[in-house]
């Protein structure tokens, strides 16, 4: 097999990863009212299952890197594949609270490591056009999030949410075998994993500034998903179904825009793109603060996710190109402050919708967004200083 034929199966490969990943991210929100109900939950305890996702993502974003290095990709798809479907399983088939508990963070786990490293795959196979080919793999964690509940929504009336997910479930183990199957590039570290060398990255300025934006694009993305549907019901009087309308048209936008980007990052500057959707971004979410109407704000959003859709395949494209010979822990790293931006920033998005009211989640977008454009602009002209000397 020649190597272009080998790199196509590979990112078909990554893609399909990435599409599990996007089922792993969406799965338990569209599940979790029919839990509630199942085993009676308070709010309390519905609220600790919905944590147990980030933290599962967080913990296997965390080691991840190192794996991949060490060990390289086959054991991580196969692996992390299982602990996807096995969770989805658990979540059809458990009759005790703590076995949902665990499956939901085996979701998040396999997510976590499936995200990093289908991600870290592309980059390592891409010689070339590194963003453009990260971000039409984004475009499969939206076909995946986009999906899942749509699957639900469509079989529901002829199945239950059980049958419906250890389906998915099942699906998720076959692939398993593909993985199997599947000839990886040989680990970059098989001789042993070099600490001293990780150490120096992990406190190299550059990095850190990557990871800073995706601290800003993580908890931008993770704001308008979490906060949007409660935004339009209180401020519009939006039904829930008018709400999810308008966050799967959020989704929908970032998701088509990967799809253009994929051909745009060919022929323009990654960092030109990326400031163009920083713009797109702080339009849709003036609109959405100034708007007197459902459909306004939908626009809003609309433009959201196509300002959304640069972040992550740009920034994760220069990491894979300035940090090759350690990709994985360098993805790693940044993924990392990037769940850690989610978490802080949707924190703090609760307070400020406790104490002024959820009409300000546009106001914190357009602030995240100026102080992601800042960033973006200091790193830029760290990269060049860097490339000159």
């Amino acid at each position: 097999m020649n190597s272009m034929g080998n790199r196509k199966i590979l990112f078909s490969t990554a893609c399909l990863g990435m599409l599990i990943f996007g089922i792993a991210m969406i799965s338990l929100g569209s599940v979790l009212p029919a839990i509630t109900k199942k085993f009676s939950m308070d709010t309390l305890t519905a609220g600790s299952l919905a944590s147990l996702l980030p933290f599962g993502i967080l913990a296997g974003s965390v080691i991840f890197g190192p794996l991949v290095d060490r060990y390289g990709y086959k054991l991580l798809l196969v692996f992390n594949s299982a602990f996807v479907g096995a969770g989805l399983l658990g979540i059809a088939y458990s009759m005790d609270i703590f076995f949902i508990q665990l499956s939901i963070f085996f979701i998040g786990f396999g997510g976590g490591m499936l995200n990093g490293g289908t991600n870290a795959l592309v980059a390592d196979i891409s010689s070339e056009g590194k963003g453009a080919s990260l971000s039409l793999l984004g475009v499969f964690f939206g076909v995946g999030a986009l999906g899942m509940p749509v699957i639900l929504g469509v079989l529901s009336s002829s199945f239950t949410y059980e049958a419906i997910t250890a389906g998915i479930g099942y699906f998720v183990l076959l692939t398993i075998i593909l993985f199997s199957l599947i000839k990886f590039p040989a680990p970059k570290q098989a001789q042993g994993f070099p600490i001293k060398q990780s150490l120096k990255i992990i406190k190299d300025p550059l990095l850190l500034l990557f990871g800073l934006i995706l601290f800003f694009e993580s908890g931008l993305e993770g704001v308008v998903n979490n906060w949007t549907t409660s935004f339009l019901i209180n401020k519009f009087e939006a039904t829930s179904e008018e709400a999810l309308y308008a966050l799967s048209l959020f989704v929908l936008g970032l998701t088509l825009t990967r799809l253009v980007l994929g051909g745009l990052l060919k022929k323009f500057k990654d960092s030109t793109i990326l400031y163009i959707c920083i713009l797109f971004a702080l339009l849709g979410s003036i609109i959405t603060l100034a708007a007197a109407s459902y459909t306004l704000a939908v626009v809003g959003l609309i433009l959201l996710g196509i300002g959304f859709a640069a972040g992550f395949p740009v920034i994760l494209g220069f990491v894979g190109e300035i940090y090759s010979h350690l990709s994985g822990t360098a993805f790693s790293i940044v993924l990392v402050i990037a769940l850690l931006g989610n978490m802080i920033i949707n924190y703090g998005m609760g307070i400020i919708a406790q104490q002024y009211g959820i009409e300000k989640i546009s106001v914190l977008l357009i602030v995240l967004l100026i102080l992601m454009g800042i960033t973006l602009s200091i790193t830029i002209n760290f990269m060049n200083k860097k490339n000159k000397n």
